[in-house]
């Protein structure tokens, strides 16, 4: 899962960070996957930051041009 991260939406990468802290919450994970799964957590939190930060560059150039309705994608990172 972690090579395609950077192709999930917020939405998916939330729910993913979900069950990863509901799996490593059970205490049910040995420690080698809970290892890879904190790895995965990480990765997902900063995807996650960075799909927020793109959000709010894209809303602060939209209130900036509010003459001109126009939106332009940022990609960050």
């Amino acid at each position: 899962m972690s090579n395609n991260i950077s192709k999930l939406t917020f939405e998916q990468s939330m729910q993913r960070l979900e069950e990863i802290i509901n799996d490593l919450e059970s205490g049910n994970v040995e420690l080698e996957n809970a290892i890879n799964l904190y790895s995965e957590g990480i990765k997902l939190q900063q995807h996650c930051k960075d799909k927020l930060e793109n959000a709010k560059l894209k809303i602060t150039k939209i209130i900036k041009n509010k003459d001109k309705i126009e939106t332009e994608n940022i990609e960050i990172g």
